[in-house]
């Protein structure tokens, strides 16, 4: 009987070592994933024919859509469900309504508006974040920049301040602080923590090199995911 007990006291033992070399270097085995049941919507502004800034063959549409898309490969690392209200360069309406007719560029754009917000509602994240970049003729201008509004869901404030706060430690290209604005529709009328992430000046020579170039736009997504997990902890304190 002891024998068989030695037995099975020895194989336990073996197993226990085998999972744990199998799941050492897997966090999400001793511990929850930093953002695990949180849901967030990411709004790549502009795309299609709405290009928004641009500076020679540099387009605003593009590199939000980029910068959207390597959040979203990191917010899901860290355990968070996203949606992503356009994929691909065209605007939200080519991918999710493409056989709606406009008389006019006016109208579709203003009806992209009304379905990125419809997405926001439906989907009901925890957070809502359209991700920019910002130009104007002024070429010494630089820095990423979070905005929240006035009169939007109160968490917004938190969540810009946490954003900014991660670009001025982690990406170092600016010393401003979160911003309240009133005039962006979709801060205002989606019922959640909602900013508008201005990554940078295009107009600006330096920085436009930098946002053209992956591997600072992977960084840039990193500082944006840090911010999140600190608006995630301050949330719970």
């Amino acid at each position: 009987m002891k024998r068989w007990l030695i037995i099975g006291l020895l194989f336990a033992s073996s197993l226990l070592v085998v999972l744990y070399g199998v799941n050492a270097s897997d966090r999400g085995f001793f511990m929850p994933e930093q953002l695990g049941g949180m849901k967030i919507v990411i709004d790549p502004g502009h795309g299609g024919l709405d290009g928004g800034a641009s500076v020679g063959e540099v387009v605003e549409r593009d590199i939000t859509l980029s910068i959207a898309h390597e959040l979203k490969k990191r917010l899901e690392k860290k355990g968070a469900m996203v949606v992503m209200t356009r994929e691909k360069e065209g605007d939200a309406i080519a991918e999710h309504a493409p056989t709606e007719k406009f008389g006019t560029i006016r109208q579709r754009k203003l009806a992209d508006l009304k379905l990125r917000e419809n997405i926001a509602i439906e989907e009901d994240p925890d957070i809502f974040l359209s991700v920019h970049v910002n130009a104007i003729p002024e070429q010494r201008w630089r820095g990423s920049q979070v905005f929240y509004h006035a009169e939007g869901h109160p968490g917004g404030e938190l969540l810009a301040k946490s954003i900014q706060g991660s670009f001025v430690t982690n990406l170092k290209n600016t010393e401003r602080e979160a911003l309240a604005i009133k005039g962006v529709y979709l801060l205002k009328k989606v019922p959640m923590p909602s900013v508008l992430i201005e990554t940078g000046f295009i107009s600006n020579p330096e920085e436009r090199a930098l946002l053209t170039d992956p591997a600072y736009r992977g960084k840039v997504a990193d500082a944006i995911v840090e911010g999140i997990i600190q608006f995630q902890l301050s949330e719970k304190q």
